[in-house]
């Protein structure tokens, strides 16, 4: 085990950095930039049972501090991804991946996870109940705690793979969320996805995006996937892998002491292709200028 390893639900990670689901497609596309082995895994765009074409544009728009998005789940149906996206990541990535899972329905999210789980490539399904871009699903499941663990304890029904279940800031109250998923089975939630927002156009006097709001990430919303993260860890026992506005390794190494297990890295793929490969070359001398030794044993460690 090297200085940087880290163990998520019981398999080892070189380092604790994760690219986020939506931020580096199917991976391949980044291994023209540098070699993404580098990583300690990533997660794959989110998957649903048929294609989507995703939301009318524009979906994007940018902010002070981050940037709006209202894809809506954009990405070709877990048939094709089987057939065609997991063969392309085989030859550039040589660890098992986080597969991540959308649906509308209970019996979605079941057969996507049960098709996903199959493949061997994948070590963990991330199963997104947190996604503030879509009509009638994602978030609905995601901000009630009866409906999250109902999720859930589907899910884990029809796998053996760890279950990860990806949480929405958009509610009053996180912790429950959290415990009900925990209850239900789930072996690490991931937290946070993106915060509800929206941009008006000045000179038409109209909303930038065409759904209207979208979800804002970026730095802006790190101290909130923070705060929340250091919640939620004091409230589960299983592991929490910290999502939300991480750009640099002292970022990474803030999220580990508020008690996240691994680090998912998302709107900073976007600003710059290299943003993960940096952040893990960084960690060892902003380890050795902060006194760690090794990153395992640092999570929670601002608790007290």
């Amino acid at each position: 085990m090297g200085r940087l390893s880290v163990s998520l639900c019981g398999i080892e990670l070189e380092n604790p950095v994760i690219p986020a689901s939506g931020t580096f497609g199917y991976g391949y596309e980044f291994a023209d930039f540098y070699d993404i082995n580098c990583l300690g895994t990533f997660s794959f765009k989110g998957t649903t049972l048929a294609e989507r074409i995703g939301n009318p544009l524009p979906r994007i728009a940018e902010t002070e501090a981050g940037m709006l998005n209202a894809v809506g789940l954009q990405n070709p149906g877990v048939e094709k991804v089987i057939a065609e996206e997991l063969p392309k990541l085989a030859r550039c990535f040589h660890k098992p991946v986080i597969a991540n899972v959308s649906g509308f329905s209970v019996a979605e999210y079941t057969e996507v996870c049960r098709r996903l789980g199959e493949q061997e490539q994948v070590g963990w399904l991330e199963v997104n109940i947190s996604c503030p871009n879509v009509h009638g699903g994602g978030m609905s499941f995601g901000t009630d705690p009866h409906a999250a663990a109902t999720v859930t304890r589907a899910v884990k029904a029809v796998t053996k793979k760890p279950v990860i279940m990806k949480l929405t800031p958009n509610v009053t109250e996180i912790v429950s969320i959290a415990r009900a998923c925990e209850e239900a089975g789930a072996d690490a939630v991931s937290l946070i996805n993106t915060i509800k927002g929206m941009r008006i156009d000045l000179k038409t006097r109209q909303p930038v995006l065409a759904n209207i709001t979208g979800g804002l990430s970026g730095p802006a919303i790190f101290p909130v996937a923070l705060g929340m993260v250091w919640q939620v860890s004091q409230a589960v026992k299983i592991p929490v892998i910290g999502i939300g506005g991480v750009a640099s390794a002292e970022d990474v190494i803030e999220m580990m002491l508020a008690g996240a297990a691994a680090v998912e890295i998302g709107a900073a793929n976007l600003v710059n292709p290299f943003a993960c490969r940096n952040i893990i070359e960084n960690l060892p001398a902003v380890m050795d200028r902060l006194q760690i030794n090794t990153l395992r044993d640092i999570t929670g460690g601002a608790h007290g």
